[in-house]
């Protein structure tokens, strides 16, 4: 299953901290994010909770990047 989720983030380096934190994540199969549109693609893995596992990205993310935000 494919999900686009719209992101708030001041900077690209920052977005690429996010995108890897939410790459790293368990339940997800691949996950991009877009700077120029705020837009993050994630891509789950089989039987994956999808809403579990996009409260931990967005913990994740919030660890690396304290002022960015995933809208769930």
């Amino acid at each position: 299953m494919k999900k686009t989720y719209k992101v708030d983030v001041d900077c690209a380096n920052c977005a690429a901290k996010m995108e890897t934190a939410v790459k790293e994540t368990a339940g997800v199969k691949d996950a991009s994010l877009s700077f120029m549109t705020l837009k993050l693609k994630v891509e789950f893995e089989d039987g994956a909770d999808v809403d579990a596992v996009m409260k931990q990205a967005r913990a994740n993310c919030k660890k690396v990047e304290d002022d960015c935000e995933i809208f769930l």
